[in-house]
């Protein structure tokens, strides 16, 4: 019975996930698909380029909200273990990853969604919110000096796992290794990012949160 509510569980939390709101915004507000303008991503960075940082701010909350969600969706329904044990941390892992999974594949929006940060960070608030601090004061040092808002998210994501193993090091293994491979993934769906700023074409984090002229 426990195992088939997780398995429910794990649906749902892929449902919060895929709930595409830079997708809705830009369709209800501005009358737009957000795919079809800027970097083509529906995440909370393009929202800030195309429509502008109030819509990207909401998306921006939102996207971490679902992770967030997800990953409380055991604790609300009582199905964690107490105290906390391994398992405890696994199956908060596992909503959190189904959550990420849903925001980057959504099946609400032909399963072409974002990269997945703001949900990712949303998870990592949840489950270890002091290291998700520090992954932000990193970003948030990183923006200041490259004024990339693509690079310095890897940067953070590279320095999650960093404060898991030796600054802060979690007992749970199963949190650490799944920091490397957020870190890992948040490489991945960045590579065409990668390929703009070697050539220079990628936009800056200042030309993101200056106001749309239009709209």
């Amino acid at each position: 019975m426990e195992a088939s509510l997780f398995l429910l569980l794990i649906v749902a939390a892929y449902l919060i996930g895929s709930i595409p709101s830079s997708i809705i915004i830009g369709k209800v507000f501005f009358h737009l698909d957000i795919r079809e303008h800027g970097s083509g991503n529906a995440g909370a960075a393009n929202t800030f380029r195309v429509l502008g940082w109030k819509a990207g701010v909401v998306v921006l909350l939102f996207d971490a909200f679902k992770g967030w969600a997800a990953v409380r969706l055991a604790t609300w329904t009582h199905l964690l273990p107490s105290p906390p044990s391994e398992v405890y941390m696994i199956r908060q892992l596992l909503l959190g990853l189904a959550a990420a999974t849903g925001h980057i594949f959504p099946i609400y929006a032909r399963f072409k969604g974002g990269k997945g940060v703001a949900t990712f960070l949303g998870v990592a608030l949840a489950i270890a919110p002091e290291a998700t601090l520090i992954s932000l004061a990193a970003y948030i040092v990183s923006v200041f000096l490259f004024n990339y808002v693509s690079l310095s998210s890897m940067i953070a994501g590279a320095m999650f796992p960093v404060t898991v193993w030796f600054i802060l090091p979690s007992p749970y293994l199963s949190l650490r290794i799944f920091a490397i491979f957020v870190a890992l993934l948040l490489i991945w769906t960045h590579r065409s990012n990668i390929r703009r700023i070697i050539r220079g074409e990628e936009s800056r984090a200042s030309d993101l949160i200056r106001k749309k002229k239009k709209g």
